[in-house]
């Protein structure tokens, strides 16, 4: 089943990406419209077996790397081993993967900037990357993002804030897309942190990196000599040699190779560095956020969060935003409504392009699942107005039970 999954996409089996198999494991546990959903065990078989053929697959070379990624754990004689990072750990867990922007912005303040369950500052808190963490848990959850997508954005490649708006256009590298590049929008919040984080936390790891000398002992460092506005960019290897790319051509490894040289030496070129001044490898993101939903359970608070949420949940929002916008502020009758999707498309569709899918029906399906069966505009056209999206995805978390908010529960 996961190979006739991998056709309707337009690969084939040996084309399977991480995220690939993140969208199987929601269809295969969650998907309402799959009349044959399975449980955590039988999922677990199926991931199992999914490993072993990929594993021998990229031993045989037939292909590049497992899409199946692995996490360590500590078994209780205390020895180390690998599993799968989709191996279910808590079905009912596993059935949330949306959240509501208040549940959000709770997990965020306690888990990753160091707030008490009361809302306020904790004197303990010893956190030294919460601005970092923030800022890019921010920008995965107001841009749609994948991890790997945001991971591994360059400082050139944020968006310019020069005017000012809600969202701001940025373009997408089809070298880390899971397809080609794309445009994607991001939320003027998001970028403001970002931008607070590179002048402070960021701005102070590469002084301290570059007074350590740490720049000039690395082993594969590529200076960069220029970037037009076409995205070609031009750079000096280790070893004196001159290259000419496109950063839409670069993938995650090679991005973190690229440095620039200023008046007080070199400065990575990757936006998200860690404590060391060094760029981030973007499966690290995965650890900040599990870190951060353990702090938040041991406070008593039943929110968390993924990357991959974050994405789920922007879509959510999305669907919400552009009906509420097309029925309320845009005031279209009925008819209106259907003459103005003829000439511009859906509301659907319009999701579908902001997640860079290339199916309608994977975003209907997985990560658009709480307001299947349901009647959207039932919802919007209720007996009480809707002041705002906040308010209907409350209304959702209610009546679906697949979205958390902030209560701690799902309702």
């Amino acid at each position: 089943m996961l190979f006739s999954y991998l056709w309707l996409e337009g690969r084939y089996w040996d084309e399977a990406t991480p995220d690939d198999l993140e969208n199987w494991e929601e269809w295969r546990l969650r998907g309402e419209g799959n009349p044959r959903r399975v449980g955590g065990a039988k999922f677990g078989r199926e991931l199992t077996a999914f490993r072993l053929l990929y594993d021998w697959a990229a031993r045989r070379g037939y292909v590049t790397v497992s899409p199946v990624q692995l996490r360590e754990v500590v078994l209780p004689n205390g020895q180390v081993t690998s599993t799968p990072e989709l191996m279910p750990k808590n079905i009912r867990s596993s059935n949330v993967k949306w959240l509501t922007p208040r549940a959000f912005r709770l997990w965020r303040d306690v888990g990753l900037r160091g707030y008490g369950a009361d809302g306020h500052p904790d004197r303990s808190w010893r956190g030294r990357n919460d601005g970092r963490d923030a800022a890019f848990a921010d920008v995965l959850f107001t841009s749609g993002l994948r991890r790997r997508e945001a991971g591994t954005l360059l400082t050139i490649e944020l968006p310019d804030m020069a005017t000012v708006r809600a969202y701001y256009p940025g373009r997408g590298a089809a070298a880390v897309a899971k397809t080609s590049d794309r445009f994607f929008y991001v939320s003027r919040s998001a970028l403001m942190a970002t931008e607070l984080y590179r002048v402070t936390t960021r701005a102070e790891a590469v002084r301290k990196a570059q007074a350590a000398g740490r720049y000039d002992a690395l082993e594969n460092c590529w200076i960069v000599q220029s970037v037009n506005r076409a995205g070609n960019i031009v750079w000096i290897d280790e070893h004196g040699g001159r290259f000419e790319s496109s950063l839409n051509d670069l993938n995650d490894r090679q991005r973190m190779n690229l440095y620039t040289e200023g008046e007080d030496g070199l400065e990575p070129l990757a936006l998200w560095l860690t404590e060391a001044g060094l760029p981030m490898r973007y499966r690290s993101w995965s650890k900040v956020f599990e870190r951060a939903s353990e702090r938040c359970e041991r406070l008593g608070l039943g929110v968390f969060c993924t990357p991959h949420m974050c994405r789920h949940s922007f879509a959510l929002r999305m669907l919400v935003s552009l009906n509420l916008v097309l029925d309320r502020r845009l005031g279209l009758s009925p008819q209106e409504r259907r003459e103005y999707e003829e000439l511009y498309g859906n509301v659907w569709l319009l999701v579908r392009d902001l997640l860079g899918h290339k199916s309608e029906t994977v975003t209907r399906e997985i990560y658009l699942e709480p307001v299947r069966g349901l009647q959207l505009d039932t919802l919007l056209s209720g007996s009480e107005e809707v002041s705002d999206n906040e308010e209907l995805l409350a209304r959702l978390a209610k009546s679906t039970g697949l979205i958390l908010d902030v209560a701690g529960a799902v309702a």
